[in-house]
């Protein structure tokens, strides 16, 4: 079966309830469904057929759940695209993914008038109102513009709700996923039906999502974390997804007390910025019987912090756009181990190897790979990366891990982050967690740069809650809980941290502007 199937069986069996929550405003399963046929025959008669590319440029609104269902109901191929990348980074998005046709937020509306010259193979645009001004400011579109460019509204009430879902294989791509670039340009990973399908429902019956579970949705649903875990997941089980615009820590506070939310998926970014938010207490989060938290390694101080104030454990998993994503979670029904990414999920295979591939012993730290059937087909016209990132049918992930007796992985660092010292290696999360325990830290970050004397020196750069801490006192404290050579040479005070739109730390960047100096 396939996600927009399982939908449709949704919809038909209980079609008055509600599949997800908008700025007020509750959609049935029945509303939806409706809704993504309609959608799907607007996209039909622009010319989208089974197999064409379709990529949205959509934060989170509605419209994105419409269009991802309305494409692959079609079966046609999804491409989300963060739309706030820079225009020459949508662009080339754009043209490597062979996108036919482009639908996004009236916001986006100048972008679409200049790249309408830089994107020759794109036969139509679909402009998504969420102002009244937009059907006046499409009319007023230069002539040439003007016959591509359409309106959401007009071109769905114009359609009929009568469509057959188009027959796809497990094996036929749902959706092509950039990655974000850490080395090179970004590369397209293929999920396939079979993908989005296998993961979304071992994700959900791991965490033992039910039709009652009411899951909040504020991470950006074009990455692949909220993808599967806070939108097909809970539309597998018919639960209700709670949308929200954008994070902001007050407004999830306020929609986990309204909706008694009962799910809520974050970044470790978030969770410190809901930690901190002030005049908050534990019954803010009474009615959330499952936190879990992916993206990136959460910092075990802020763990424990979190969960004492508002009473709820975190249980903190580990995935990656090639594997759609989820591989792991730390389970819910027995013991979770802080400071690990859990256990393997139910038909996937998670181990950790040496250079040559070989299992390493209990312990031991290697490369952690994947198997199962959420793997991708492939990255996108790209068979070199595809045959180096997939060997013998798994997943070789580049990140650093271990394994203990009972079988929970512990995630070391990423293989391209670590640090070589003397000789010695210094693996970034290690230092970070100690400066994460500091009582007058916010954030930090550890990069590895270039040495003369030892190769490459362990860089620190930091967000400080108290202005007056001296980078000595840093220094002092780390050389307490940390061998000679990890003791990071050199710390440096920002008001913020750069981070991607889920809020990750972006280490690459800190790299770059401080080699570029």
């Amino acid at each position: 079966m396939t996600l927009v199937e399982h939908v449709h069986n949704i919809a038909v069996q209980d079609s008055n309830k509600t599949a997800y929550h908008f700025m007020g405003k509750d959609t049935s399963y029945g509303e939806f469904e409706g809704t993504v046929a309609k959608f799907a025959n607007a996209l039909q008669s622009l010319g989208v057929e089974k197999g064409d590319h379709v990529a949205f440029l959509l934060g989170n609104t509605p419209h994105f759940f419409i269009s991802l269902y309305a494409t692959m109901r079609l079966g046609a191929t999804a491409v989300p695209v963060n739309p706030i990348y820079a225009p020459d980074e949508i662009a080339y998005i754009l043209n490597n993914s062979d996108a036919k046709t482009v639908i996004a937020l009236d916001a986006l509306l100048p972008l679409v008038e200049k790249a309408h010259e830089m994107l020759p193979a794109v036969v139509s645009y679909v402009i998504c109102e969420t102002e009244p001004s937009t059907i006046e400011k499409l009319s007023q579109l230069p002539e040439a513009v003007k016959g591509k460019v359409h309106s959401f509204t007009r071109i769905l009430s114009a359609a009929s709700n009568e469509h057959a879902i188009v027959p796809v294989g497990l094996e036929d791509n749902a959706v092509i996923l950039y990655t974000s670039g850490t080395t090179g340009k970004p590369k397209g990973a293929m999920l396939t039906h079979g993908n989005l399908y296998s993961n979304a429902r071992d994700t959900g019956e791991y965490l033992q999502m039910s039709p009652n579970d009411r899951v909040i949705a504020t991470l950006p649903v074009f990455h692949v974390f909220a993808l599967t875990v806070v939108v097909n997941a809970p539309f597998l089980q018919g639960a209700t997804v709670i949308l929200l615009p954008r994070f902001n820590p007050k407004d999830v506070f306020d929609a986990i007390k309204e909706h008694k939310a009962t799910v809520f998926a974050g970044v470790p970014t978030m969770y410190n910025f809901l930690n901190q938010l002030p005049g908050t207490e534990t019954s803010d989060f009474d009615s959330i019987r499952i936190a879990v938290s992916g993206g990136s390694a959460m910092p075990v101080a802020l763990l424990h912090s979190f969960e004492e104030k508002f009473n709820v454990k975190i249980s903190e998993g580990y995935g990656l756009s090639e594997a759609s994503p989820v591989t792991c979670f730390n389970p819910i029904d027995r013991e979770r181990k802080v400071g690990s990414i859990g256990t393997s999920i139910v038909n996937v295979e998670n181990k950790v190897v040496n250079e040559l591939g070989e299992e390493v012993l209990v312990g031991e730290v290697g490369e952690l790979i994947v198997r199962g059937p959420n793997v991708m087909k492939g990255y996108y016209k790209m068979p070199e990366e595809t045959s180096a990132a997939i060997r013998n049918g798994w997943l070789y992930t580049g990140d650093l891990a271990r394994v203990d007796e009972e079988g929970y992985f512990y995630i070391v660092d990423r293989k391209k982050d670590m640090i070589i010292v003397g000789g010695y290696n210094v693996y970034p999360r290690e230092v970070e967690e100690v400066l994460f325990a500091h009582p007058d830290i916010l954030e930090a970050a550890v990069v590895g740069l270039p040495d003369a004397t030892f190769g490459e020196a362990v860089h620190a750069y930091v967000v400080l809650k108290d202005p007056s801490v001296r980078k000595t006192e840093l220094q002092a404290y780390c050389a307490e809980h940390l061998a000679k050579y990890k003791v990071p040479a050199h710390f440096e005070v920002l008001e913020e941290l750069p981070k991607n739109t889920t809020g990750k730390i972006l280490r690459r960047s800190l790299k770059e502007q401080a080699l570029s100096k």
